[in-house]
């Protein structure tokens, strides 16, 4: 098993504060190097580079491409909005082949994802009532062989991320996918805690579709707190509701000892994403991100040397 970060834990994502400066790529990598990942995710398109600088920035930081967020309209939006998010998504790939020419560690997998809409973000966690019912299923199963099959056809090998605020969220959302597609899941153990999941006893019953892993701790009372806010998905983001591993209500012992016992991802071919989505306030909260992520590295030392 090989491990990695991503920009995300250190502020760089959609939810930033537009008042907030945030490290560039090449900073990005060389923090996540220093902090003894091998490899790092994608971002947003080009801020890691893009075609031969994407593959110099990698190796010059001895990183792997481990994977990039792909999130389309599979469950809700129009046929054409789903159409032109699918153009957007079939640009991308040639990232990901960039990227797996930086080292021979493990391809990165596309990691497809659910946009959800404004339903969602305004009910982090999920509802019984907010879930898709069987026709929308029948078009999210026609939308996700299509995506996956062009994924495919690059040579690359898709995973779909179960991720809060969308229509692929809590443990039963997850249960359903999996009954409609032949895309395995990456099993993410925070945004399972935000979706009502039990992350060291649901990843038994899903190992065997699961072929990516990202690694984060939740604090649960911070979602309980946020569901009257204006914006809730924000606020839970704002509020930090991923800690650093072991400061949440993730058991991360019984949580890797589960992952290494699994057999997913434990040979070369898997990656481990460690993960803390953050939303910075100010440039000192970079260093704070810093000092979290070595700290996530050293937790994991155990397990992965």
């Amino acid at each position: 098993m090989k491990i990695a970060n991503a920009p995300v834990s250190y502020g760089v994502f959609d939810l930033a504060r537009d008042d907030t400066s945030l490290p560039g790529g090449e900073k990005l990598a060389r923090m996540v190097h220093e902090a003894g990942y091998q490899g790092i995710d994608l971002g947003a398109p080009g801020l890691l580079g893009e075609g031969q600088d994407l593959t110099k920035l990698l190796h010059r930081n001895s990183l792997g491409l481990a994977g990039g967020w792909v999130d389309l309209p599979f469950g809700a939006g129009t046929d054409e909005e789903f159409l032109v998010a699918f153009e957007s998504a079939k640009q991308m790939m040639p990232l990901f082949i960039a990227g797996a020419e930086a080292s021979n560690l493990p391809a990165p997998k596309p990691t497809l994802a659910d946009k959800g809409d404004e339903r969602r973000r305004n009910a982090p966690g999920g509802a019984k009532e907010l879930e898709l019912e069987d026709w929308q299923w029948d078009r999210f199963s026609d939308r996700l062989e299509k995506v996956a099959g062009m994924v495919r056809s690059f040579g690359l090998e898709p995973t779909f991320h179960h991720h809060a605020s969308t229509y692929v969220e809590t443990p039963s959302e997850i249960d359903r996918f999996l009954e409609v597609g032949d895309v395995d899941i990456t099993f993410d153990s925070g945004h399972l805690l935000v979706g009502g999941g039990e992350p060291t006893t649901d990843i038994r019953r899903w190992a065997s579709r699961i072929n990516h892993v990202h690694l984060k701790d939740a604090d649960r009372s911070i979602l309980r707190a946020a569901m009257n806010a204006q914006d809730p998905m924000r606020e839970i983001w704002a509020n930090r509701v991923f800690v650093p591993l072991g400061q949440g209500d993730l058991d991360v012992d019984a949580m890797m000892d589960a992952i290494m016992a699994s057999g997913i991802s434990t040979d070369a071919d898997g990656w481990l994403v460690v993960e803390q989505d953050v939303i910075l306030q100010n440039e000192a909260d970079v260093e704070r991100a810093q000092a979290d992520q070595i700290a996530n590295r050293e937790a994991l030392r155990r397990w992965i040397p």
